[in-house]
């Protein structure tokens, strides 16, 4: 797990790929947090990724770095708990000001069930699973 999560912090953007109803929806995103042994994304109930992940937990991500690359498949688990966005927001402490600790419009999900793969041209993938 924490190769995969250095990966995606050191990569900065990766994409999150969900489903509007049979319509696949990819949009970049940059918050990862490593926290209780889970990788979390975080996103705002308002956004349609939201409704989305709400309605189809299943998600994918990619990402680059250098001349490697990450797929990663998933589902997604709500836990809006106190020290996960605690813990989210002292990752990313410029997200306060969006984000500040009793906005109720802040969504984090952890991801469960994962495989991930790290790619490399002309080599064998590097799988984890978690």
């Amino acid at each position: 797990m924490q190769k995969i999560y250095n990966f995606l912090k050191t990569a900065g953007i990766y994409y999150l790929a969900t489903t509007d109803g049979v319509q696949p929806r990819v949009r970049p995103f940059g918050t990862i947090n490593l926290f209780d042994d889970k990788l979390y994304i975080m996103t705002s109930k308002t956004k349609a990724v939201s409704h989305q992940l709400h309605e189809n937990p299943k998600i994918e991500i990619s990402a680059c770095l250098n001349d490697k690359w990450l797929r990663l498949e998933a589902s997604v688990v709500e836990d809006n708990s106190f020290d996960a966005k605690m813990s989210m927001l002292n990752a990313f402490p410029e997200l306060i000001k969006l984000f500040p600790l009793e906005d109720e419009n802040t969504e984090l999900w952890f991801l469960r069930n994962v495989t991930a793969g790290i790619y490399e041209t002309g080599k064998d993938p590097e799988i984890h699973r978690f």
